[in-house]
């Protein structure tokens, strides 16, 4: 849901007199929306009284509270700080990250948002509120950033985090077009996960952004079938291999299977892969039972083919990239969990 600026100052003005409200000695004597201060224009201005004391704030109200966001505000109220030096500042967004709230609060500015958090400290009125869940979440945030074709973006991105980036150059390595290059860049930007310069803009926070990406929990959104194998795992494993390997059908195995080979103390019960086509006659080959429990074998076929992004092959098997088995695995209760957190140590990192 899209909340817009005006409708923001409304709530932002409930939204700071009712926390206001929760300080028996101070009054709260007006609040004025578009005031002048000196060569500005302050979103609101209110008027207070603390314990006898007249007090000024000075606020600052966005539609987002990303942190690039809170960053260009918080620099905003202190040019109005220039010019009333004794008035305290805030910044109001409908939700406001902690790391948003760490921005105020290094530079000594109050913070509220429409969510519950808040943090305002002056005179002897301290109010905090952390922890409270973002009720203007809009799908259309996340689905800039993890649509399929924004995921082809995120793929390179993290295979090459320290590579300063055209647009047109990873318009070409995503194979994507250049708006939807220049829609995850923004996103990104607002989240102040890349840094820019003259010569492109280059991933700065990539685990940062890699843990955003895994919360989102895309597994089951590939099409997945089930089968039984007579074979050991080393030998269907490498049937499978060969056969799409001679067929030029394009695959790579995830999850335990690949994890196993990134990590060989991993043990599992079923191996894995991601498949381009599954066809009637390449199961037959295969010898390969489908079945609706006990599957030792899960053929997947992507919702994306940027799924097969930095694949390689190890020991004549191909898998799916470090980053992508991670996120297959984060999410598996358990084991899962383990084998993703050791590919994040050893294989991930050290490559960022």
């Amino acid at each position: 849901m899209k909340i817009l600026q005006e409708e923001v100052k409304a709530k932002a003005e409930d939204a700071l007199r009712l926390c206001l409200k929760k300080v028996p000695f101070l009054s709260l004597e007006s609040v004025k929306s578009e005031q002048s201060i000196g060569k500005y224009l302050a979103d609101l201005v209110t008027k207070l009284t603390v314990a006898g004391k007249e007090r000024t704030f000075l606020v600052e109200v966005k539609t987002n509270g990303q942190p690039k966001i809170a960053r260009d505000a918080v620099n905003q109220l202190l040019l109005y700080r220039e010019e009333l030096p004794k008035a305290y500042c805030v910044f109001i967004a409908p939700y406001i990250s902690c790391a948003s709230a760490d921005i105020c609060e290094s530079e000594g500015v109050g913070y509220l948002d429409l969510s519950g958090n808040c943090r305002l400290s002056f005179d002897n009125v301290y109010i905090e509120q952390r922890g409270k869940p973002n009720k203007f979440a809009t799908k259309r945030d996340l689905g800039t950033l993890y649509s399929p074709k924004a995921e082809r973006v995120l793929r390179v991105l993290l295979a090459n985090p320290s590579r300063t980036w055209k647009i047109k150059e990873l318009e070409d390595e995503a194979d994507v077009s250049l708006g939807q290059v220049a829609n995850v860049k923004k996103v990104l930007a607002n989240r102040e996960w890349i840094q820019k310069d003259k010569l492109g803009f280059r991933l700065t926070q990539p685990e940062k952004l890699l843990r955003e990406w895994a919360e989102q929990d895309n597994y089951r959104k590939n099409t997945i079938t089930d089968f039984y194998s007579l074979k050991s795992f080393v030998d269907i494993e490498a049937d499978i291999a060969e056969l799409l390997d001679k067929e030029d059908i394009r695959y790579a195995f995830t999850g335990f299977s690949a994890a196993a080979r990134l990590s060989p103390a991993v043990r599992y019960n079923r191996a894995t892969v991601y498949v381009e086509d599954i066809k009637d006659d390449l199961i037959a080959d295969l010898g390969l039972k489908p079945v609706p429990s006990g599957a030792n074998v899960s053929l997947l076929v992507p919702y994306d083919a940027g799924l097969f992004y930095g694949a390689s092959k190890v020991d004549g098997i191909r898998i799916a990239s470090a980053v992508q088995v991670y996120l297959d695995l984060v999410n598996v209760k358990g084991r899962g969990q383990e084998a993703a957190s050791t590919i994040l140590e050893n294989t991930i990192r050290p490559q960022w």
